[in-house]
């Protein structure tokens, strides 16, 4: 049998990074513990590929039901797990639905994050043995930005709900690994897409809307601020930095951006004519979409993970545009091929 060199617990894991990770990390020969919450329908389909063989070398991935409500559990998930590394990556990540729900999204995704650093250093106490801990904080804490491009140093000026709840998680990881020595490293990561994102956010919402219009199963798209400008990147791309922080000998925060930033509606442009079409011909503003303080730009400069980790994005604006329509063009055949069958569809992710 081979040697597990290292066990590493993910929280997050059946989100779009989440399965990115647990893919990279097993392909490195880990052992992965993802965190789940338990739910009335199965919510793992990210992952569910990762599972399938019980005799594949990937069979050594282990689900565990959990919460970052749960402060106790965590900790004794930690301490039964014995990890070697921690990647915090649950949150609730939605922007527009953190100011439905900021209270929740608060103690979610940053009490949550101060759960899991105590877990953390609680287990690292009594076990005595060295643990990594990697916290995924968000472009969207530099909000109403103060400079561009935005660096490791930029001040955060957070304007939603989510973005404050993860400036608290930023500064309580930075606190920890300045007050109880803790190995812990925060990657500021600009957007990063790819099929797997959820479809209420703009990108996975107009390729999946892209694919649906051009074979015949939608009519219009409707979205909010088509001016807001992102630096946007590919997710795969953006988990092997997360992996890399926790190589290092020292902890440090980074940002993991492309520096270069497109508007929402040049992604539109990309995605529609992928397939031929003129964008301006289905997409409509709906002010549901406007949010109550809004960010218009964000740049990340990420010379200072360029040159320390070595890491560099590998696929494009316009190939992550086309990743996305490629893949969202084939749902689209298939859910009209169902539904042209009498069959009822059941969509991904």
């Amino acid at each position: 049998m081979s040697t597990i060199a290292k066990r590493a617990f993910v929280t997050g894991i059946t989100g779009q990074d989440g399965s990115y990770l647990a893919e990279l990390l097993l392909g490195k020969g880990y052992e992965v513990h993802g965190l789940i919450r338990r739910a009335s329908s199965p919510n793992t389909a990210r992952i569910d590929h990762l599972q399938s063989d019980p005799h594949d070398a990937r069979s050594r991935l282990f689900l565990h039901y959990g919460d970052l409500t749960d402060g106790s559990g965590l900790a004794k998930l930690i301490q039964a797990i014995q990890p070697s590394e921690v990647y915090n990556l649950a949150a609730q990540s939605h922007v527009k639905v953190s100011f439905d729900q900021p209270i929740y999204t608060s103690d979610i995704t940053g009490l949550g994050t101060a759960r899991m650093l105590q877990a953390v250093r609680e287990t690292q106490e009594h076990s005595g043995q060295p643990i990594r801990f990697y916290q995924a904080s968000s472009s969207e804490m530099f909000g109403k930005v103060v400079e561009s491009p935005q660096t490791e140093s930029t001040p955060f000026y957070p304007r939603s709900p989510y973005a404050v709840a993860k400036v608290y998680a930023h500064c309580i990881t930075v606190n920890y690994r300045e007050s109880y020595n803790l190995h812990a490293s925060c990657g500021i990561l600009f957007n990063h897409e790819s099929p797997r994102r959820g479809d209420t956010f703009v990108t996975r919402k107009i390729s999946r809307a892209v694919g649906r219009i051009k074979v015949g199963l939608q009519d219009k798209l409707y979205l909010g601020n088509l001016d807001s400008k992102r630096d946007w990147g590919f997710a795969g791309d953006y988990v092997e930095a997360m992996w890399l922080m926790l190589q290092q000998e020292r902890p440090d925060d980074y940002v993991v951006a492309t520096g270069v930033t497109h508007s929402v509606r040049e992604f539109c442009e990309r995605c529609f004519s992928r397939v031929n079409l003129d964008y301006r011909d289905f997409v409509e503003i709906d002010p549901r979409y406007l949010r109550p303080a809004s960010v218009d730009y964000l740049l990340g400069d990420a010379s200072k993970v360029r040159t320390t980790l070595g890491w560099k994005p590998r696929v494009s604006f316009e190939g992550l545009a086309d990743m996305m329509v490629d893949s969202d063009l084939e749902l689209a055949q298939q859910e009209k091929s169902a539904r042209d069958a009498g069959h009822e569809y059941v969509g991904h992710y």
